[in-house]
């Protein structure tokens, strides 16, 4: 095949597979590594793939900074359904951190508390759901305001959270790579949210279908601070990733019930 002919077959493989990796089209087309990576970096210049670490896909797998206002319309069945479970891991008399995010924000909207719940947590959405519980202490960290998130930020927050040890935190993230691990958009909300993984029992993300295969500017963390995620879908390979390492997965049910 010529330049030409194995571009057109590499963009037909993406088209219908999603995903094309560098060591199958070599063996497929019979060229070189370094050829094929030649041809993925001219069409991803050309705007017609996005390439990842040992291949190409049609999505582009870098999550964008959003406001939470828009992200709150996207997949809000997926994020009703994992709110509904991640709601009934709330135990009587519990202290909680929650961070910021929409799928966060179902959450609080979701939590139905059973005697006495302690919830901290940097989203104002998030405290703005709970406030209509008498029996919910909410614990509203301060610090820079993100417009984006309305969440906070900073070392305030960073500081409060030295203060507190929590059973659970509930955290929702932009991106889930098989290398990169979890992420968010913004550098600092990703130190916080370290932090919050430091000063809780148990880490549990929850995360619809479209974060896997992406990841984002600020890196939170690898995944092996995370016990367990909840998602509506998981594709296989994270699937068998996360049970290498010892992850609980929870897979919701098709209806929200």
């Amino acid at each position: 095949m010529n330049n030409v002919e194995r571009h057109q077959y590499i963009l037909k493989e993406v088209n219908e597979k999603g995903h094309v990796s560098v060591l199958a089209l070599c063996d497929e087309l019979n060229v070189s590594s370094v050829t094929i990576r030649k041809d993925l970096q001219f069409l991803e210049d050309s705007g017609l793939v996005f390439r990842t670490h040992g291949g190409a896909t049609r999505s582009n797998p870098y999550q964008a900074d959003r406001p939470v206002v828009e992200k709150e319309k996207i997949h809000g069945v997926e994020k009703e359904k994992i709110a509904k479970v991640a709601a009934d891991l709330v135990l009587n008399n519990d202290s909680i951190i929650i961070g910021s995010g929409t799928t966060t924000q179902f959450l609080a909207r979701n939590i139905v508390p059973k005697g006495n719940l302690t919830v901290v947590t940097s989203a104002l959405n998030v405290t703005l759901e709970l406030l209509k519980h008498t029996n919910i202490d909410v614990i509203q960290l301060g610090g820079s305001v993100r417009k984006t998130s309305s969440s906070v930020i900073g070392p305030y927050a960073t500081h409060i959270l030295d203060q507190v040890f929590c059973s659970k935190l509930f955290l929702g993230v932009d991106g889930i790579d098989l290398e990169f691990g979890i992420s968010t958009t913004n550098a600092q909300e990703a130190v916080l949210n370290q932090k919050m993984i430091e000063v809780a029992q148990q880490v549990i993300v929850l995360a619809d279908f479209s974060k896997f295969g992406r990841k984002s500017f600020g890196k939170i963390s690898d995944f092996s601070k995370i016990d367990i995620i909840i998602s509506d879908a998981i594709p296989v390979h994270f699937q068998e990733l996360f049970d290498s390492l010892g992850i609980e997965t929870i897979v919701c049910p098709d209806k929200a019930s």
